[in-house]
């Protein structure tokens, strides 16, 4: 009888076009065995869109091994949303309106999952979930992959010897919901938020009767975010009514972003099964309620070394003060990845304990920068207090480090600690999406950092929001700071 011949498994998305590292495909049989000693029966495949939203396909376990290197297919008008879903490209025209024949006429595009990412989800029976990269037919990233971006940003950083460590301090609202509004009339596009009502009172900061009045919602929160292996570190009670923290250990690279895309994806998630709406929203359009920020805490680690570069006997290192100086000098243009929503610029109000301006100070709760750590510690850092819970994590970390490499390229001085925030001279934040997204527009590092089609691309959409903003409550511009019933239809449930 003769020999019989082996058969050759068929090339796979992911061998064709060389998408994994070793480290990946040792992952990714390990996500395999895991699939299979628990028992799972469905895997989530996930991708953060252009909002910093996670969208994907829920396939069978059986499927889902396959997939892992074949991919899942997702129309490509999905990155032609704005906050409301709505395209605002005209995706049917030549290019799509993208300029890229690869997504004309709602093509596919193909999501790859990163097996590093894998979990099981503790909330939901016997579902794992995997993040992924996503990219065209032809093997080529999709240019508008915000996680993408990001790795790219890291990689230039790599480039000048150093990595990216960073640590998340989030501020939300959890709210009881007292009506999702199912009726058929509320699920207009987008649909009526929620009524919601308070867990707590506000204006007793960290007092632990307070928090004790929160503890049984927050603790199923608490053991959700714990068990998916997140690096959670604290959690506090904030100054304003039914307002939560939750801060995380630091870490490097792509696994901090990671961190914050699949912590509010869970914290919504878990809330929403327990009958309670967790909302990333900086500023609800709620009597009382205070506004909501996301500081981004961060330094520069050598890499040959494995020594934080911030750190200097008589202070901030000289490579850290030029990296500070690069974050103010490019502060406007910032804050269209910081806080990328209409509602995020309600929080920019002087004596808040808020940014107004692009300053800095030595551990001072009114100024953008925060520099933390004292003369010659290993912890020293900055922290940025610009941003809005919604950003998208990847937006916002490339943002500070193509800022920092420029600070430190030519050297630009941060100027002095600014001690008394709210009367010190300097560049005023912007105060609307409109102002930030023109600033971004015309910065020229942003421009060749990012690339000039993404900045067109994300200011495009941009635009589109506020001019549905603009549109449907022409009345604002009276009263700039008042939030209005848009934004908490816009941005309550959807953040």
């Amino acid at each position: 009888m003769p020999p019989r011949k082996s058969i050759k498994s068929s090339p796979t998305f992911v061998s064709r076009h060389g998408l994994w590292s070793d480290a990946q495909e040792k992952a990714a049989a390990d996500v395999e065995r895991a699939i299979k000693a628990n028992k799972l029966e469905v895997i989530r495949f996930s991708f953060a869109d252009q909002h910093g939203v996670l969208r994907g396909k829920t396939l069978v376990a059986s499927e889902a091994v396959s997939a892992m290197r074949n991919g899942v297919n997702m129309t490509s008008t999905l990155l032609a949303k704005d906050t409301a879903h709505k395209s605002v490209f005209p995706v049917f025209t030549a290019g799509g309106g993208f300029g890229m024949a690869e997504m004309q006429g709602g093509a596919d595009f193909t999501m790859i999952a990163d097996p590093a990412t894998f979990r099981v989800l503790p909330w939901a029976s016997k579902t794992g979930w995997l993040l992924c990269d996503i990219y065209f037919g032809n093997g080529k990233p999709v240019p508008f992959s915000t996680r993408a971006i990001y790795r790219d940003a890291l990689g230039s950083l790599a480039k000048a010897g150093y990595d990216f460590l960073a640590g998340l301090e989030v501020e939300f609202h959890l709210f009881k919901i007292d009506d999702a509004m199912l009726a058929p009339e509320a699920a207009t596009w987008p649909p009526q938020a929620p009524k919601v009502s308070l867990l707590t009172q506000g204006y007793q900061y960290l007092t632990e009767t307070r928090f004790d009045m929160v503890d049984p919602a927050v603790e199923v929160l608490r053991h959700g975010i714990e068990q998916l292996g997140l690096p959670l570190r604290s959690v506090e009670l904030e100054l304003g009514p039914s307002q939560i923290e939750f801060t995380f250990r630091p870490q490097t690279g792509l696994e901090a972003a990671d961190t914050m895309i699949l912590f509010r994806a869970a914290l919504k998630q878990i809330a929403r099964r327990h009958g309670y709406l967790a909302s990333f929203m900086c500023r609800p359009a709620l009597p009382n309620v205070m506004s909501s920020g996301w500081h981004l805490h961060q330094s520069l680690i050598e890499r040959k070394s494995k020594r934080n570069a911030f750190v200097d006997p008589d202070g901030l290192s000289s490579l850290g003060q030029y990296y500070l100086g690069g974050l103010l000098a490019h502060a406007r243009a910032t804050a269209a990845f910081t806080t990328p929503t209409v509602n995020g610029y309600k929080r920019y109000r002087p004596y808040s304990l808020a940014p107004d301006r692009a300053i800095w100070a030595r551990d001072n709760r009114g100024v953008m920068m925060r520099l933390l750590g004292e003369a010659g510690a290993s912890s020293t850092h900055l922290e940025n207090r610009i941003g809005e819970p919604a950003a998208n994590p990847y937006l916002y970390m490339a943002s500070q480090i193509y800022a920092g490499l420029d600070g430190i390229a030519n050297r630009t001085d941060p100027g002095a600690s600014a001690d008394t925030p709210y009367e010190t001279a300097a560049a005023l934040l912007p105060k609307s999406l409109g102002e930030a997204v023109t600033a971004l527009r015309a910065d020229d590092v942003f421009r060749r950092s990012f690339g000039a089609g993404f900045v067109d691309y994300y200011a495009h959409i941009k635009d589109a929001e506020r001019a549905r903003f603009e549109k449907e409550e022409p009345a604002h511009a009276a009263d700039p700071l008042q939030v209005t019933p848009w934004e908490q239809r816009e941005y309550l449930d959807l953040f």
